[in-house]
């Protein structure tokens, strides 16, 4: 192995351990069928106060189980139809998903969204995303025909314009070949570096599509999807969100935001029953 191959590894690590630290420890085997939760039941029918859907999708190195054993339940309790998918899985590599080839990831989440709406009968789904899980649907949205599909978006803690891990991803140039390696182990993690390709396409000629209603709950202590401020999207339809601003005690980061915040959830809660929203206030824990 020649010497620059061998520099480049701990830094590669470095960068998965980081990813790594974003999600829990697998509890659960991922599976198109959540365990005993309510959630992923193909019979269920959208009622007319909740007539859409809603699927969940997961975040880099997470699953369609572990990420959302708090969400899912949260809004089945209220009466949606909750679904969530596996996508972006590396050959050999279990439980830990998301890094595969983002657009890649994007043609699963449109079968699946399809599989979903024959279902269910609807003619469009709610999207709810943490982390990569809520960027990667606009790519879908923009050029997989998905805008049709869509009625709203809701990213949490959505890395729209990189996932910049606090400054880390600012020291690939000091290590020649680093992006490459990255790119060829792991093509979800290269896509989301700030100024990748990727994002250079999905964010070119406006952050946002037609027909489509944007939500981005960010928060002010995230350590991933830095600095916070490139998680908001601009658009006409688009609702920007600082935890913080909301409840000044919270201080959940990038994996807790996603993971337990109740205060996060009561939010993405208004942003799929806008006509029904309430106040969002730290009381929202206990709701």
């Amino acid at each position: 192995m020649l010497p620059w191959k061998r520099a480049l590894r701990p830094l590669a690590a470095l960068l998965l351990t980081a990813a790594v630290a974003t999600v829990p420890a697998a509890t659960a085997a991922a599976a198109d069928t959540a365990p005993s939760t309510g959630w992923n039941d193909f019979s269920c029918k959208p009622s007319a106060d909740h007539p859409r859907p809603v699927v969940l999708v997961h975040g880099t190195l997470g699953n369609s189980v572990d990420n959302w054993l708090a969400l899912a339940p949260y809004l089945k309790d209220r009466g949606y139809c909750v679904f969530s998918l596996d996508y972006g899985q590396l050959a050999g590599v279990p439980l830990f998903y998301g890094l595969g080839p983002i657009d890649k990831s994007a043609e699963q989440l449109s079968a699946f969204v399809d599989k979903v709406l024959a279902a269910t009968g609807a003619a469009k789904a709610d999207l709810v995303g943490h982390s990569q899980g809520g960027m990667m649907p606009r790519y879908y949205m923009k050029f997989l025909g998905g805008a049709d599909k869509v009625d709203a978006l809701v990213g949490i803690a959505p890395d729209n314009h990189g996932a910049g891990l606090s400054g880390l991803t600012n020291l690939l140039p000091y290590f020649p070949g680093a992006a490459d390696l990255i790119k060829a182990t792991t093509p979800g993690l290269a896509d989301q570096i700030p100024g990748s390709d990727f994002l250079t396409k999905l964010n070119a000629d406006g952050d946002t599509v037609p027909g489509v209603h944007y939500t981005v709950i960010a928060t002010k202590y995230d350590e991933v999807a830095t600095p916070w401020q490139s998680q908001y999207l601009s658009g006409s339809d688009v609702h920007n969100v600082l935890l913080q601003d909301l409840c000044p005690l919270d201080l959940s980061e990038h994996v807790a935001i996603g993971l337990f915040d109740r205060i996060a959830f009561h939010e993405v809660a208004n942003a799929l029953d806008p006509a029904h929203a309430t106040a969002t206030t730290c009381a929202s824990a206990f709701s």
